[in-house]
């Protein structure tokens, strides 16, 4: 199981919301490729990038900044990002700026058929991003209902193509409560799909519950884990976490 320290940008700044709400918004720091940085020192094979600002309104605006932490970590971390990446031309430039996998949220609800042709064109290097309330899909940075189940549109985005799914549990996001590991177990045995958990994570001891379930789960792969808010407050040690994971 991979573990994926989490960026959230907004204006440029590393950021971190608590159930997706704007309104309660935690900066902690105007340097978001220094924060990549000290990911790549502890031995992050990963770092998950999102550009809230585009997720709620589809403009990029974090993308320079996207691009310059996907060119500080070189070689040596595949970064991951998503947040208003809505078309062909979006995701080309994302990847042509060093990204490794492009992650589409509202688009891949709205459009099947994108996520098809962005995983011909750049085969496992798309995933996407299904963030969800008590079960119920959410778009557009989490504002709007899309009258989806979670489960409906996971299996679509494995038919469509994609090398992974990432299910953010908005109810737990940012609130250091512990994921819903029945709920990831119950979706993982019935979708069979490559699943990246979100939301919840409070310490080591839910990266190893995570890791557990993964290792025990008759179905899908648990393939990571985002770890955002726990890190910045130091709960969790990124090196310890990649340890715990069994990926130091």
């Amino acid at each position: 199981m991979d573990i994926f320290p989490a960026i959230d940008l907004r204006a440029g700044r590393c950021v971190r919301l608590v159930e997706g709400d704007f309104a309660q918004e935690t900066v902690y720091g105007d340097d978001p490729v220094a924060v990549a940085r000290v990911f790549v020192e502890a031995g992050a094979r990963w770092i998950h990038v999102v550009d809230l600002d585009a997720a709620l309104t589809g403009e990029a605006l974090n993308r320079q900044v996207v691009a310059s932490i996907a060119g500080a970590v070189g070689d040596r971390v595949r970064v991951q990002t998503g947040g208003g990446v809505r078309s062909l031309d979006d995701a080309a430039e994302l990847i042509d700026s060093g990204v490794a996998r492009v992650v589409m949220g509202t688009a891949a609800a709205e459009n099947s058929g994108l996520v098809e042709e962005m995983a011909r064109r750049w085969p496992g290097r798309v995933a996407v991003g299904i963030d969800h309330r008590g079960g119920q899909v959410r778009l557009r940075g989490w504002t709007e209902d899309s009258g989806m189940r979670v489960e409906e549109l996971v299996s679509r985005s494995v038919d469509a193509g994609a090398s992974a799914v990432i299910v953010t549990d908005i109810s737990r996001d940012g609130r250091l409560q512990g994921p819903d590991l029945e709920g990831l177990a119950r979706l993982l045995e019935s979708t069979g799909a490559p699943i990246v958990a979100s939301g919840g994570v409070s310490g080591l001891g839910d990266i190893e519950a995570l890791a557990r379930l993964g290792a025990g789960s008759p179905g899908g792969h648990l393939a990571g884990v985002i770890v955002g808010r726990a890190i910045y407050e130091g709960r969790v040690d990124v090196a310890a976490a990649l340890k715990a994971a069994g990926r130091e």
